[in-house]
């Protein structure tokens, strides 16, 4: 082993046949420059803490009288060093604060007209801040930020293959994972009754979202159903024939239109018997009252007398001894 005469290090030789063309370069630039251009101001608001501020202002009201508007954010100096924050174990960190605006409009003026202008700067919190090492000091701790797989955002549906349930019944699921924000998992129990899952947490009917959205129940109904129209004629109950969707059942009475019987009680409704039923333009047929029972309202029914709900929607159909 050879050794300089001066300084006793050992000589490093260089086996290369050609020389070193680049140096290694500074591996910590890219976080630093990241961070730094994190919280840069910037006046046009492509990137950083603007641009965050600016995909979230403004803000408005359910009813649309007052308007939260976003105007600026500065940040502070931090209170203790870096080495002192790791001896009082805190964290190395800015404040934030924010100004904003809240305007709000005037409802018994035209639309637009401003009623009161409030500004004030609001403290949001602490920003950590990147040491030169690249690192941050949480609670007086040094950490480093690790990279992760993120879920991309969409819609994605699966199954339990059959895997949960006793009866081997396949359940349904699709997730609904969004760029922002918190996910929804829809799933479907062993009676096909539909639930809704936010953040993971406990389930929750479907339609409790739906009707958080805005719909109402006759909307619903629309959404998940197909409506069948009944009318009632000379006190006989016809029903609005759709050949299609009696096509594979079996027929639980005489379907008959005009005295000709199509298909009697008890027989399985055929693809010929759809074509003859078309070809005679049958639209209604008449149907006994038992058949209505245990179907739902699609809509309420108002009497126009009384202006009293008879049906409300959802409702199901019994049969009421006069």
């Amino acid at each position: 082993m050879v050794y300089s005469y001066t300084e006793k290090k050992r000589i490093r030789k260089d086996f290369g046949t050609r020389p070193q063309v680049l140096d290694v370069p500074y591996l910590l630039s890219i976080q630093l420059d990241s961070f730094d251009k994190f919280i840069e101001q910037d006046p046009e608001g492509q990137y950083g803490l603007e641009a965050a501020f600016r995909s979230v202002f403004p803000i408005q009201s359910y009813n649309g009288n007052s308007e939260l508007q976003y105007v600026s954010y500065r940040l502070g100096e931090p209170v203790f060093d870096v080495k002192e924050c790791q001896i009082r174990g805190v964290t190395y960190s800015k404040p934030l604060r924010v100004k904003l605006r809240l305007v709000v409009y005037d409802k018994d003026a035209p639309a637009g007209t401003v009623k009161d202008i409030k500004e004030q700067e609001v403290y949001m919190g602490e920003i950590p801040l990147m040491t030169d090492n690249g690192t941050f000091v949480i609670n007086g701790t040094e950490r480093v930020i690790v990279s992760q797989l993120h879920r991309s955002p969409g819609v994605f549906f699966d199954s339990d293959k059959g895997k949960t349930h006793s009866s081997g019944k396949v359940l349904y699921n699709a997730r609904v994972i969004p760029y922002r924000g918190s996910w929804l998992d829809f799933e479907f129990d062993p009676k096909d009754n539909l639930f809704v899952r936010i953040d993971r947490r406990r389930k929750l009917p479907a339609s409790i979202i739906l009707r958080a959205l805005g719909k109402t129940t006759e909307e619903i109904l629309d959404l998940f159903f197909e409506k069948v129209r009944f009318e009632v004629k000379d006190q006989t109950l016809m029903m609005e024939l759709v050949p299609e969707r009696l096509r594979g059942e079996t027929a639980s009475f005489d379907i008959e239109a005009n005295g000709k019987v199509y298909v009697e009680a008890g027989r399985r409704v055929t693809a010929r018997h759809i074509r003859q039923l078309d070809k005679d333009g049958v639209e209604f047929i008449e149907v006994p009252v038992e058949y209505i029972v245990g179907k739902v309202a699609s809509k309420d029914y108002i009497d126009e007398n009384t202006g009293e709900i008879v049906v409300e929607a959802n409702q199901e159909f019994s049969l009421r001894a006069s």
